[in-house]
């Protein structure tokens, strides 16, 4: 099974605002993923979905999978480095400012029934009578 891997380094954000939005799409298809990613609200969900949009570009031109069947098998974060600054405050004082990065790793594979993670609160249409 062929592993593609997409890395973004050095993201302005803090690691654990991008470690909320990685939780949620971990383990679902990445077409799936991308849809849900692009209505989220967070910085990180931009960031996430641009890095996986690389990952099945990735695997459609090196590896000619068709990316109807890519799955997020791993999808993590770590943390970058740290940018120090100081703020200026009272009396001659100055308060630290730390501007974190993060590094962004996404891998997909090709979908396998054990590798999807199954949303269970999917809505579904109900028949007609």
């Amino acid at each position: 099974m062929t592993k593609i891997e997409s890395r973004v380094k050095g993201v302005r954000i803090g690691p654990r605002k991008l470690a909320r939005v990685l939780d949620i799409v971990r383990g679902q298809l990445a077409l799936d993923a991308m849809q849900l990613l692009r209505f989220m609200p967070q910085k990180g969900a931009r960031i996430l979905e641009k890095a996986i949009k690389s990952a099945v570009a990735n695997a459609k031109n090196n590896y000619k999978l068709n990316d109807l069947n890519l799955v997020i098998s791993e999808a993590y974060v770590n943390k970058g480095m740290t940018m120090k600054r100081m703020r200026p405050r009272a009396r001659g004082r100055g308060f630290p400012i730390f501007k974190r990065t993060a590094h962004l790793t996404v891998c997909l594979t090709e979908k396998d029934d054990k590798t999807i993670k199954q949303p269970n609160n999917r809505w579904e249409p109900k028949e007609a009578a």
